[in-house]
């Protein structure tokens, strides 16, 4: 399999694999959907970790195999292109992407699907598309947009050039630079700690953040309110205010 779910200690691992370059072809994006739907399901994946493993996150898309493509069969497969990245932007849970090496193209909107971007120090990332003619078609030019803002975003689109991952953390295109050999450890730390966390109330936050972003601040607001009116239902909610009255912030332990 070209991506496979491992499991450990609430935090599923969506591992690219598919050497040397873990190029994003079709197949790729296809089990990638499949995948993120099933850690959206699973009850025993409380946060998500995307990596590519210890050379390379993703070089981009299979260029070979969409160089054979035409125009209608692209628009076939557009569609299904997004809805593959959209699933892993869309997992109702905390998700960290451990980037190592290249993450260009169809790897660095990867990344912008997740909630938090751990970076080695030989990261290298950007969208390149420009250089074949074409723009970039999984996400990158509404996401990267969203996260780094609009001038910044089209600079990197624009151009096409490759940023380093000392740039990439100035242009807040990933939030934090570590040794290369402890991204994916600190990428499942990070991870882990949030997967002891109330999950319907993470689940809460990210909808509203993200729901607040692609929508006017008044249904971010609606959107807002109606989760946190609705935690107060929850046995989370109950756990985590007496112990907060009984032993202090901080100390709560959810189910």
């Amino acid at each position: 399999m070209t991506v496979n779910l491992e499991v450990a200690e609430g935090v599923g691992t969506l591992r690219l694999d598919r050497p040397p370059m873990n190029a994003l072809d079709v197949a790729t994006q296809d089990r990638l959907k499949e995948l993120a739907e099933e850690a959206t399901r699973r009850d025993d994946v409380r946060a998500v970790v995307i990596y590519g493993g210890e050379k390379v996150f993703a070089a981009g898309a299979d260029i070979k195999e969409m160089q054979a493509m035409d125009h209608a069969a692209m628009i076939v497969r557009a569609r299904a292109l997004q809805d593959s990245f959209t699933a892993v932007a869309r997992i109702p849970k905390p998700v960290v992407a451990a980037v190592t090496g290249y993450a260009l193209g169809g790897g660095c909107e990867l990344a912008l699907c997740a909630d938090f971007r751990i970076a080695g120090e030989n990261a290298k990332l950007g969208q390149p598309e420009i250089l074949l003619g074409l723009i970039p078609g999984a996400g990158g030019t509404q996401r990267l947009s969203r996260l780094v803002g609009p001038s910044r975003a089209k600079d990197l689109i624009f151009t096409g050039r490759q940023v380093k991952a000392e740039e990439a953390l100035t242009l807040g295109l990933v939030d934090r630079v570590v040794p290369a050999g402890e991204v994916y450890a600190q990428a499942h730390a990070w991870a882990a700690r949030l997967a002891k966390g109330p999950a319907i109330a993470l689940r809460a936050a990210k909808e509203a953040v993200d729901t607040g972003l692609e929508t006017d601040i008044e249904t971010g607001l609606a959107v807002e309110r109606n989760w946190f009116a609705g935690l107060f239902a929850t046995e989370d909610r109950e756990r985590g205010m007496r112990s907060f009255v009984e032993e202090g912030p901080g100390k709560a332990k959810f189910r």
